[in-house]
């Protein structure tokens, strides 16, 4: 009997390693900074023993949580509402026909959005494929509804923006496919490495350490800033570098906050650039068993209370389930959160155009609609 059981064992573990060597071959995982570009990796003061470093000590994993628990719970703890028993309701909106002197924002659920302010197109972690995951033996799928838009939809894309290389942030096949739309890419330390082994051309990417500006056009100026998080796509972490921006306009001050979990870098960015007009950040896929690399939704209230936001737009939810919650337990929480602290909310519909000149409107909670 122990015999048998073993040899089950050995067939299961032979299967996952050939499984990870299969995944890790495909072009989706991109690659780390080799040569040259670790070189240039190497002199960040945030690199150290090998890889990027968080200004705060940042486990992975919260105090007393291990992997093997979240394993089970990831399989066998997850909410029965972690995905919509129905199609997400969304609207189209044609972003190639829009009014060059409209400001507007769409979000395409999760972290993926479409702004267009003072004239210049922008777009920030597009996820198209309909997929979080390197490969689709293994998907992390997007929600029915979720879809409507792809590259095709696309207008011509002044600055791309990525906040990290994570899959739900940095996807292969939207990214291949923008190629001939995109004419400046801005991303961390590390992260070029996959753009240039997927075929982009050096001069479409800008690639910066944190607390670079940078000057992308006459009034238009970007200012890489802390996060607190993690990143990698094979089996190295941390080789890349992971980031928020300070998005300065003519007319408009943004914050593209990307992952990061709660700490004090917020009130320092709200001091020295604040306020914001807007503050786009995560709200969703946390859990108390990695509460230092993803916000509570009470947390994200409080870093839009810290950055001076003028008004906050919740993401990273929406789209995908990568946590444990229920997939509208984000917004509900953020929402009661900010009607407690009085701060703005901006929560559209996936698609919906969102007005960035008009702080009056008010967004209905369309995740608590009947789907």
């Amino acid at each position: 009997m122990l015999k048998k059981f073993l040899l089950v064992i050995l067939i299961v573990v032979a299967a996952l390693a050939g499984y990870a060597f299969y995944v890790l071959q495909q072009p989706d995982i991109g690659t780390i900074p080799e040569g040259i570009e670790l070189a240039r990796v190497e002199k960040s003061p945030h690199y150290r023993d090998g890889i990027f470093q968080n200004v705060s000590p940042t486990p992975e994993l919260t105090e007393g949580a291990s992997y093997t628990n979240l394993t089970y719970q990831m399989f066998f703890g997850k909410d029965a509402r972690s995905a919509p028993n129905g199609k997400i309701p969304a609207v189209k909106t044609d972003l190639k026909n829009l009014d060059p002197n409209q400001n507007i924002l769409v979000w395409f659920g999760h972290a993926s959005y479409f702004m267009q302010v003072d004239g210049k197109t922008i777009l920030v972690d597009p996820v198209f494929s309909g997929n979080a995951s390197p490969t689709s033996l293994y998907a992390v799928a997007s929600y029915p509804g979720t879809d409507i838009y792809g590259v095709d939809d696309m207008p011509a894309i002044d600055y791309l923006f990525l906040s990290g290389d994570h899959y739900d942030h940095l996807d292969y096949k939207t990214i291949l496919a923008l190629q001939p739309k995109v004419k400046s890419v801005i991303v961390g330390l590390g992260v070029g490495a996959h753009f240039r082994k997927w075929g982009f051309d050096e001069g479409k990417i800008i690639e910066k350490d944190w607390d670079e500006e940078i000057q992308l056009d006459s009034g238009f100026y970007v200012t890489t800033t802390t996060a607190r998080h993690f990143s990698g796509r094979g089996l190295k972490r941390n080789k890349s570098l992971w980031m928020a921006y300070v998005l300065k306009t003519p007319s408009m001050k943004i914050y593209i906050g990307g992952e990061s979990g709660y700490d004090t870098h917020f009130a320092a960015i709200g001091k020295k650039f604040g306020p914001f007009d807007l503050a786009i950040l995560e709200c969703g896929q946390y859990n108390a068993y990695w509460k230092y690399i993803h916000m509570m939704p009470e947390e994200t209230v409080q870093a839009a209370i810290d950055l001076k936001a003028k008004a906050l737009l919740p993401v990273h939810w929406g789209k995908f389930t990568l946590a444990l919650h229920s997939w509208d337990e984000p917004a509900n929480r953020v929402l009661e959160e900010s009607e407690r602290r009085s701060q703005r909310l901006i929560t559209p519909r996936i698609g919906e155009a969102v007005d960035l000149k008009d702080t009056k409107h008010k967004y209905n909670a369309w995740w608590q609609l009947p789907l």
